[in-house]
């Protein structure tokens, strides 16, 4: 676990066994401390911690004075008081000047653990209202499993923040947003950060698995399960054990598999195919999807006790054309590869200018793609605005005259408005003929003709 602890008491043997049982629990950011005052002092001077164990008898400071230090001066710090003396008073008053939780010597493992799990719980809450309420950006304790999500939007930062807080605990989390905005590479980060980070990460797409496929592949099966099933195999619940479960497009999954997910959710059990013995499994759930999963259920296709479990924790992600700051960071990120972008010239001003205006409603992931087409047709020269797919003059071309049309107040033909709405659906479901047609509402060959008549095959 990555939170920073303290233990105070003036009996350095007591000290040394509390050490050992947070290190038995996971802690491995923890400070023993047998001076009370010289914490205090340290304390007023800007340090502070995530959780603080504090004796309640020591010589020269007490615990309730080190209690009140502390909150005075680092509030956000979660204390719990430890004490021999088992004393209703003494525990009330504790609690009234800011301590948790009172625990009475000799403390066993389990009650410090259960104790400790609470009171982070507690200061995870706390830090999310907290988060709401800030205007300034907050920063990341621990930077490292999110360097690969490149960003310097506001909007982005908080929900990198959020995230972070997220990861340090068990609940699940749901990450909406349209195709390509990198919900998988946050996912990922939440588990680089959480304490399963040693563990599996397992990303599942759950719109490619059918109803005969889903069992097998995600619970396993025993030899002999079923026809051709010659060797037994492991699924995918039981290989991510301790680990992180990532549900990719969540909301594509069949109304009748959700049942059988919603089990696993429950109970945290399931079984293999071909065997009636029920296995335990630790997972930490993460979901995804780029549908809007209220509507789905207001529709009755997507199952509402399902969508209260996934969604623990919500973190949406913006589109693109909602962090225009990004677009440049992530051109530098794509290009490092092909071109030394420390140097000026890898891109032509027109071309870049043409990348900042457009709108990219395949997101991040189209940017992507927009620039591995051009370093190929660039062959080692700097990018041009020839080396550019058409689409993007005709889109920036089409929102121009959108503009000019809403000015001039006339209606567009219903060819063209028809044509604008299929191919944003068609880039938002990112190019699946099928997801685009049944969100449409269309038949899958009427979209294949339209599509055809705009020149895509």
């Amino acid at each position: 676990m990555n939170s920073h602890v303290v233990v105070v008491d003036d009996d350095r043997d007591y000290l040394e066994v509390l050490g050992r049982k947070l290190s038995d629990i996971g802690f491995k950011r923890v400070r023993l401390e047998d001076n009370s005052v010289k914490l205090a002092k340290e304390v007023e001077n800007g340090l502070s911690f995530d959780l603080a164990l504090i004796d309640m008898t020591m010589p020269e400071m007490d615990g309730m004075a080190l209690l009140e230090k502390i909150k005075a001066n680092s509030p956000s710090t979660e204390c719990i008081m430890v004490t021999a003396i088992n004393e209703a008073r003494i525990a009330v008053e504790c609690l009234n000047k800011g301590a948790y939780d009172y625990l009475v010597k000799p403390v066993a493992t389990e009650d410090l653990s259960l104790s400790i799990k609470r009171t982070l719980e507690r200061k995870r809450l706390l830090d999310l209202l907290d988060l709401e309420k800030r205007d300034d950006l907050p920063t990341l304790e621990n930077a490292e499993p999110f360097r690969p999500i490149v960003t310097q939007s506001k909007k982005v930062l908080r929900i990198l923040k959020e995230a972070e807080l997220h990861a340090s605990s068990l609940v699940p989390v749901l990450i909406t947003g349209e195709s390509g905005t990198g919900k998988e590479l946050l996912a990922r980060a939440i588990h680089g950060a959480s304490p399963r980070a040693q563990h599996p990460f397992s990303p599942i797409n759950m719109s490619s698995l059918s109803s005969s496929l889903f069992e097998a592949e995600f619970f396993g099966h025993t030899k002999g399960a079923f026809t051709g099933a010659e060797h037994s195999r492991v699924g995918y619940l039981e290989h991510t054990n301790k680990g992180t479960l990532f549900l990719d497009e969540i909301g594509d999954l069949p109304l009748s598999l959700q049942g059988k997910l919603l089990r696993v959710l429950q109970d945290g059990e399931f079984s293999k195919l071909g065997s009636s013995d029920r296995q335990k499994v630790d997972l930490r759930f993460i979901a995804a999807t780029n549908e809007n999963l209220e509507q789905m259920m207001a529709q009755k296709r997507f199952r509402k006790y399902l969508y209260y479990r996934i969604r623990g924790g919500w973190l949406h992600l913006p589109p693109l054309r909602e962090r225009q700051e990004d677009i440049f960071l992530l051109t530098r990120k794509f290009l490092e590869k092909y071109y030394d972008v420390n140097q000026q010239g890898f891109i032509e001003k027109t071309a870049l200018d043409l990348l900042m205006r457009y709108p990219y409603p395949g997101n991040i992931r189209e940017l992507k793609s927009i620039l591995q087409s051009a370093v190929n047709l660039a062959r080692g020269e700097p990018i041009r605005e020839i080396h550019l797919p058409s689409h993007i003059t005709a889109a920036l071309k089409t929102c121009e005259d959108q503009d000019v049309a809403a000015a001039d107040s006339r209606i567009k033909p219903l060819a063209e408005v028809e044509k604008a709405h299929i191919l944003h659906a068609y880039a938002q479901s990112a190019e699946n003929k099928s997801r685009t047609a049944r969100r449409l509402g269309i038949g899958l060959n009427t979209l294949r003709r339209k599509l055809t008549s705009y020149g895509i095959q």
